[in-house]
């Protein structure tokens, strides 16, 4: 079992920035991902980024790719989510997901993660 906790939302102005984080419980495998769905009102939870715990290896949905970085510190066993020059239609909720068995043709799908975050809040309005 991993628990998943978020933190770091909030209210931003377009073009600025704000760091999530996800601190995950446990590590199960060297096939462990990590990612970030957002979800905005009225539509579906969309892929945003995902890691490779063991390689590092990011995974970016192409509407933030050069925007967002998203990185992992092994010490702290979190994963961040690093936003830039965010723009209006970047608004959702945004939430942590983590599996160990997940394969590399899976990890932009939702349903294939086991274990989610609460979520958080970010809204990008002036």
């Amino acid at each position: 079992q991993v628990q998943l906790a978020e933190s770091g939302g909030g209210l931003v102005q377009p073009g600025g920035s704000l760091t999530l984080s996800c601190a995950a419980s446990a590590r199960t495998s060297s096939r462990f991902y990590m990612a970030w769905f957002r979800q905005a009102p009225g539509k579906e939870r969309e892929f945003v980024a995902a890691i490779n715990w063991s390689s590092r290896a990011t995974y970016y949905t192409e509407s933030v790719k050069g925007r967002f970085t998203i990185s992992r510190d092994n010490a702290k066993n979190t994963v961040n989510l690093q936003m830039n020059s965010l723009r209006p239609e970047d608004t959702g909720i945004y939430s942590c997901a983590a599996d160990s068995t997940i394969i590399l043709s899976s990890i932009r799908d939702a349903r294939q993660y086991d274990y989610w975050g609460q979520g958080t809040q970010v809204t990008v309005s002036s």
